[in-house]
């Protein structure tokens, strides 16, 4: 048996460039969250114009992973990541000068589509750089780190720039990675593509958008507006329309997912573990950023620095998850990593209404922490275990996981503290409020303290005391609920992943040079 062989200088120089447009790409779903009022001020979009720049990179992006995933097989992952620099360095300019609500939501919508290129084709290229399985295993880490670093830093450099330049400038910072990458990625990066996968299927891309788009809209809108039966009925259809997708890939010769592989344990436990973290950890992101504006009334510049901490803290958690990876079982690693994320829950079930920065800091980093060294090691499993002509659609398969995941989270963590918000607040609140400002305090945080604002210094302070104490609890119970999701997690990891490996997961070689383990890269 031979082993397979290491990267070199070049290989782990390639791979520093792919980090480039994999950091760009996590940025832009935060980066817009200090410009909205610049924005507003120039572009003066409606209400409707106003979500829909926010949301549409997010549901492009998701949509069309598992299509973008399958192309780069075919195509090229190489081939398909300079596609997508292209588009994304092009996008970014169209929308750094928009003139108009509807331009800059065409221009986040293209972002969207050069986005679900790049990110399946980085860590697609990742299988492809790094056979030798512990090199793969620090890359993956790497990968994870910088995945989850770059949705943390958004909003801080977007308020940097926001203090020195126009609103323009946030997407402006894409362009000098984008040239770099296809200057760089020719020379550094080998072209990989699976010659055996077969026409490329335009009904099953079809298919898959329309499966996937309208689960993840219809649980972002519950999770932000509540029930409603045109979220619901977009759910219900979305999912039908996956049951037809399914039932076509089992009838392809050359399906865009391969069915079977996911049917693995390795494959199939490990994208189910990895949609859990992803609901906690974007679930529960959004109680977090609240607390420091809106309860203990921080700008949102600082607010976004302090919520930088945690991912400052846990920078080291997923290459130390890798390395300890070598020597103890997967599973169990994965299952330690969830009982951590539990014991970070914990400590948020005791933040206190006033002045609880340490507590909620700590217990971000906590739990961040754990589910950091989930996301590291899922990943690994999944990419290790696909033969490498597969990678682009298990790389696809595990970011649209963890898209579904984040939106779950959203829904779920977010009506349960907002539950608990409204049934409390109600009973806090001062006599003799007109209707309107009761019904606006009982909606949300940020209606409660704007009416405050306009009410006597006395009965503010009653108010606002009466907010963040039932928001604070809803806070305690989402963080319950989540961290006993997390020790559930923990013992279903052990039970399912135990004893499976990249190596022992993949499959057996055949003697066809296309689909042995380390297939030549063409070029």
């Amino acid at each position: 048996m031979t082993s397979n062989p290491r990267a070199g200088r070049r290989e782990w120089i390639g791979f520093s460039v792919l980090m480039l447009p994999l950091l760009l790409v996590s940025m832009d779903v935060s980066v817009l969250y200090f410009a909205v009022p610049f924005i507003s001020a120039e572009l003066h979009p409606t209400g409707t114009e106003q979500l829909w720049i926010f949301d549409i990179y997010g549901f492009v992006l998701a949509g069309l992973l598992i299509t973008m995933g399958s192309l780069g097989d075919r195509i090229g992952r190489r081939r398909l990541l300079l596609c997508g620099a292209l588009a994304f360095g092009a996008a970014s300019l169209l929308a750094a000068y928009a003139d108009s609500a509807g331009t800059l939501i065409a221009a986040r919508a293209l972002l969207g589509v050069g986005g679900a290129t790049l990110m399946p084709a980085t860590l697609a290229l990742v299988r492809n750089l790094f056979h030798d399985e512990k090199q793969r295993g620090t890359a993956i880490a790497i990968w994870t780190a910088t995945l989850t670093g770059g949705i943390a830093i958004g909003p801080v450099l977007s308020g940097i720039l926001l203090e020195h330049f126009w609103w323009g400038s946030i997407f402006l910072i894409n362009l000098p990675a984008m040239l770099m990458l296809l200057l760089l990625a020719p020379a550094l990066v080998p072209e990989f593509r699976d010659p055996a996968a077969g026409r490329f299927d335009v009904l099953s891309s079809v298919l898959s958008l329309g499966a996937l788009l309208p689960v993840i809209y219809g649980v972002k809108e519950l999770a932000r507006a509540g029930w409603a039966a045109g979220p619901a009925l977009a759910i219900v259809a979305g999912l039908l329309v996956g049951v037809v997708f399914l039932r076509r890939q089992r009838r392809l010769t050359h399906p865009m997912v391969d069915l079977a592989l996911v049917r693995r344990r390795a494959v199939g436990g490990a994208l189910a573990v990895n949609l859990v973290a992803m609901f906690a950890m974007v679930g529960f992101a959004i109680f977090t950023t609240q607390h420091l504006q809106s309860v203990l009334g921080f700008s949102p510049l600082r607010a976004a620095l302090w919520s930088l901490l945690p991912s400052l803290v846990v920078g080291g958690v997923a290459p130390l998850a890798a390395a300890l990876a070598r020597r103890i079982d997967r599973a169990y690693l994965i299952g330690a990593g969830f009982v951590i994320a539990a014991g970070g829950f914990v400590l948020l079930t005791r933040v206190p209404v006033d002045d609880g920065l340490v507590t909620l800091l700590l217990g971000a980093s906590v739990y961040a922490a754990g589910l950091v060294m989930v996301m590291s090691l899922v990943t690994e499993l999944v990419l290790g275990a696909a033969p490498p002509e597969r990678a682009g659609v298990a790389s696809a398969l595990t970011e649209s996981g963890s898209e579904l995941g984040g939106a779950l989270g959203m829904a779920v963590l977010g009506s349960v503290g907002n539950a608990v918000y409204r049934r409390e607040v109600a009973d806090g609140l001062p006599g003799g409020l007109p209707a309107d400002a009761v019904g606006a305090a009982k909606e949300t945080l940020g209606g409660a303290l704007a009416v405050a604002g306009n009410l006597p210094a006395d009965a503010a302070a009653v108010v606002r005391h009466a907010a963040t104490a039932a928001f604070t609890d809803g806070l305690h119970l989402a963080a319950g609920v989540a961290g006993a999701l997390m020790l559930l997690a923990a013992a279903l990891t052990i039970a399912t992943l135990r004893g499976v490996t990249p190596r022992t997961a993949a499959p057996t070689p055949t003697p066809d040079p296309l689909h042995a383990d380390a297939p030549a890269p063409t070029r």
